[in-house]
């Protein structure tokens, strides 16, 4: 996932050091259905076993591993094409987009900015919207405290905002946005103790929301900038001393997206077990374990994904 340099604005990914891990159901991490659906008669050769590759990103593997593996399994196990599930995880967005080039991965579960990552470094393919903990859509609210002084997105000019990190849609790409359309000039800073000139919006990267609220609580940051699910769950306390500045505009909570070459039956076929997944008591137990999923529907005619792309192609170069 990509980050926004100072002034420049340019959505290009962290120089971090690339490298995957790969879970293949390993015995020490969780059982997986390793069983081929199809055996061969004596003296034949064994049948070659297709595989379908569930990834992410994560600097936590193994905790990705056990939220993923069961829906990798259930796929393989529903499918008349596929016989495994495996999940691969990646430390960053670079190499999601090398694995979605080279065929090493066939689904990728993400938010609507690190998919726009994928669509246009990968050319993958969106065919499903998730609904994640019973959304279907969200967006970002940018807040502070009452007792700043500060009533308006203009206000922020000198002062700093904290962002979650450079890989959000709505901890950063949408307030990010949000600033630009406003006439503000959003500028990184690495540490929020920065002195900011009064024609810039400073922000930092906290890498949790947990630690975006206590920096605003505590004064070393003047704003933060969230999603609204998680804002409407902060104690009644907070919010009822804290001001909301602004709000984006919605779009969807998670894209499913597959390898550009991937083969229509099999996207066909993979669109038709997720999308019938929270009809039954089994699907809808693996929908959970996959962090509280609701469901998979087909992506609306909104214009959701135009929105997406266009702010992407807006304000990469700048």
């Amino acid at each position: 996932m990509l980050i926004l340099k100072n002034k420049s604005l340019t959505f290009i990914s962290l120089a971090l050091i690339v490298f995957g891990i790969v879970a293949c159901s390993p015995q020490n991490i969780l059982k997986t259905n390793t069983s081929p659906k199809k055996v061969s008669e004596p003296n034949q050769s064994p049948e070659v076993q297709k595989t379908i590759v569930l990834a992410d990103i994560s600097d936590n593997p193994q905790k990705k591993i056990r939220t993923i593996q069961p829906l990798a399994d259930y796929l393989a196990a529903n499918s008349d094409q596929f016989d495994l599930g495996k999940v691969k995880i990646a430390r960053d967005m670079d190499t999601m987009i090398a694995w979605l080039k080279s065929g090493e991965v066939d689904l990728y579960i993400d938010s609507p900015y690190p998919a726009m990552l994928a669509m246009n470094g990968a050319n993958a393919k969106p065919i499903l919207r998730r609904w994640k903990k019973g959304n279907a859509e969200y967006y970002s609210v940018i807040f502070t405290m009452k007792d700043n002084n500060i009533n308006s997105l203009s206000d922020l000019k000198g002062k700093i905002i904290a962002f979650e990190d450079p890989f959000s849609t709505t901890g950063y790409m949408l307030p990010l946005a949000k600033l630009i359309e406003s006439g503000l000039n959003p500028i990184e800073k690495s540490v929020y103790s920065t002195q900011v000139s009064k024609e810039y919006v400073g922000y930092v990267f906290s890498y949790e929301d947990e630690n975006s609220l206590e920096w605003l609580l505590s004064g070393k940051v003047e704003a933060a900038a969230t999603d609204n699910q998680s804002f409407e769950k902060l104690s009644a306390e907070i919010k009822n001393k804290s001001l909301i500045l602004a709000k984006t505009d919605k779009l969807a909570r998670n894209l499913v997206m597959v390898r550009e070459d991937m083969l229509v039956d099999q996207i066909e076929e993979i669109s038709s077990i997720l999308l019938a997944m929270d009809k039954t008591n089994k699907g809808k137990a693996v929908l959970k374990k996959f962090n509280k999923t609701t469901k998979f529907d087909k992506i609306p005619n909104d214009n959701s994904l135009n929105k997406i792309q266009d702010l992407y192609q807006k304000y990469q170069n700048k």
